[in-house]
């Protein structure tokens, strides 16, 4: 069976055809999949049919680790190093704090658990849970936690957390969708025909799944503990409002480079501290 040409300087000109702009690294990426020819040019395929690269390779880079992601499964965005880089500094300085101790981590809406797992590869020991709706996505997170024993979880939210966790969680994560609904349809089709709908729709104004991520962290919270939730730039004082809503001191981080935004909130403690 003859195959198409499968050079590097072939799959360069058929992937720019169709619309990829950095051909020449997703055609050395797809070439160090090291696979048949067979399956080299199904790959090509894919890819050039739409489907995101991350999704044709089985893999998406981030934080420096190669996260697991399948078909279907929300890829982890570049600007998510903010959330990543928050998190691990207040995991950090709660272990290394009066009372230290080995940091508990929860990944909520954790799709692949890409966030769980960069911040553990960071912290080394750790207490680590993520969860998610969907079935795919928590199996991906299974695989991707596995290095750090962490645990990986299917339900909506917080609800399949155990019980054992309430009041003890130093922080809790959240890439929880951020899209206003009328906005989802001016998405890449990438994202929008590729990714999940859950993981990308945020209601009317965006922050409806934060608003239910917020309500629901001052109960797992350990006293000083913190809750970072990923939002946009115009989104930032709801996301704000819905934290102060809740008792908690807030403050907004923000990255130029990554064009990111994370709002922290954070748990008094008994004596007033945070």
């Amino acid at each position: 069976m003859t195959h198409p040409d499968l050079s590097e300087a072939a799959l360069v000109l058929r992937l720019r055809a169709a619309g990829c702009v950095f051909a020449e690294d997703e055609a050395r990426l797809l070439l160090a999949a090291d696979v048949p020819p067979a399956e080299l040019a199904a790959m090509v395929d894919r890819r050039v049919a739409g489907l995101p690269l991350e999704h044709v390779l089985g893999w998406a880079e981030f934080c420096g680790l190669r996260i697991v992601v399948a078909p279907g499964v929300f890829v982890p965005r570049h600007r998510t190093e903010l959330l990543v880089r928050e998190a691990t500094a207040l995991a950090r300085a709660a272990a290394l704090g009066p009372g230290g101790h080995r940091p508990v981590v929860v990944d909520l809406c954790c799709g692949s658990g890409a966030v769980a797992a960069a911040v553990a590869a960071r912290l080394g020991a750790v207490e680590l849970y993520a969860a998610d709706i969907d079935p795919v996505a928590v199996d991906c997170a299974r695989r991707n936690l596995a290095a750090a024993d962490g645990v990986a979880l299917q339900g909506d939210l917080d609800q399949p957390l155990p019980t054992t966790l309430r009041g003890r969680v130093d922080v809790l994560v959240a890439n929880a969708p951020y899209v206003p609904t009328d906005a989802i349809a001016l998405m890449p089709p990438e994202a929008r025909l590729h990714e999940p709908r859950a993981a990308l729709d945020g209601g009317a104004d965006g922050l409806d799944v934060q608003r239910r991520v917020i309500a629901a962290a001052p109960g797992w919270l350990a006293p000083g503990g913190h809750v970072l939730v990923e939002t946009s730039e115009r989104q930032a004082a709801g996301t704000l409002a819905a934290v102060t809503a809740q008792g908690l001191a807030a403050r907004v981080v923000t990255s130029a480079e990554l064009d990111a935004t994370v709002v922290v909130g954070t748990l008094p403690a008994p004596d007033g501290a945070v």
